[in-house]
């Protein structure tokens, strides 16, 4: 690897370093100002009954409040470097010990129905840009529209009803989540699946259905075709490696607003006890330590991804590197 090539690399990841701090300091910032002097006074609800002037005071020390604003931010954030999350208002138990439990419940809840949104799509969509235009291109591109018109609560209730009910086929648990080591996970996990699924496949199927359609125009994909390859042939051994770039890039953006905010309907309507139902309880209870450390959670999980994307291009695509050497 030459000079002017490893200057290009270190320069891209520098601006992408100073990006991803910028995005950090923003975000924090932003939220702290907000929670800790537009949002409510939580220290008269915390510090009990009939309290002193003394015992007040030192409450409102603890929890920040009256401090100089960069200064309670920076003495947040150092201690946000050092595992110290602080203590949930409602029980009083550890926050980093709260999303350690609820991040992994989120993520086993959400992983199923994304993966089956993206299979689900890039088939149906390599299904009708194999006849494009035809019947079935047509049909499928009609009901991918017609899935993104759905809301994502309708669509949660109508799952619930049609296949947790007795007003429907009563298969599967209507509420909760099995407990570590206690079997039934794909029990719980199946209504929750299929109401993200619905939800996310129309989207997935216009998105793959576009760039399948431009790439089985290219005149690699005629070569293949002229010398006898079948059309799924040439999408399986060749159109899918081509298209991985923009569908890692799709992939990554979505995964931390799935984590944090897409979970925040499916957990609080069948009470899962992921990050979701965490954050919909730190809202109504006012539990502005939770409320922080998860858009603290949400802003790190962006800022990663933005700093592998460029990376993973690189692997999945070999003629970046080539390009970066012209």
């Amino acid at each position: 690897m030459n000079r002017v090539v490893l200057r290009r690399m270190l320069s891209t990841l520098t601006g992408k370093v100073l990006a991803a701090v910028a995005l950090l300091v923003g975000v924090t910032f932003g939220s702290y100002l907000l929670i800790m002097y537009f949002a409510p006074d939580m220290s008269h609800l915390l510090v009990g009954k009939n309290p002193g002037t003394a015992d007040l005071a030192r409450l409102r020390a603890e929890l920040g409040y009256g401090a100089p604003p960069l200064e309670g931010y920076l003495r947040l954030m150092w201690n946000y470097l050092h595992g110290d999350l602080g203590r949930s208002y409602a029980g009083g138990a550890p926050v980093a010990a709260l999303l350690g439990r609820a991040v992994p419940v989120s993520l086993a809840l959400l992983a199923p129905g994304f993966i089956a949104g993206h299979l689900a799509g890039l088939l149906l969509a390599a299904h009708g840009a194999l006849r494009p235009g035809g019947a079935a291109d047509r049909w499928i591109m009609r009901g991918a529209v017609g899935l993104m018109s759905l809301s994502f609560p309708v669509v949660i209730i109508l799952t619930q009803v049609l296949l947790a009910s007795d007003r429907g086929l009563d298969l599967f648990p209507l509420r909760g989540w099995p407990g570590p080591g206690s079997g039934g996970y794909w029990w719980h996990v199946a209504v929750p699946t299929v109401a993200l699924s619905l939800v996310t496949v129309g989207y997935n199927i216009r998105f793959y259905r576009a760039l399948l359609g431009a790439e089985l125009e290219c005149g690699y994909v005629r070569l293949a075709r002229a010398y006898g390859a079948g059309g799924w042939t040439v999408i399986g051994r060749h159109v899918l490696g081509n298209i991985l770039p923009p569908v890692a890039t799709r992939i990554v953006y979505s995964l931390p607003p799935l984590a944090v905010g897409g979970s925040l309907l499916l957990e609080t309507y069948f009470g899962v006890p992921g990050i979701g139902l965490e954050s919909y309880r730190a809202v109504m209870n006012g539990d502005q330590p939770v409320l922080m450390a998860i858009v603290a959670l949400s802003a790190v999980l962006f800022a990663l991804a933005n700093l592998s994307i460029d990376a993973l291009h690189r692997r999945l695509d070999p003629r970046l590197e080539l390009l970066a050497a012209v």
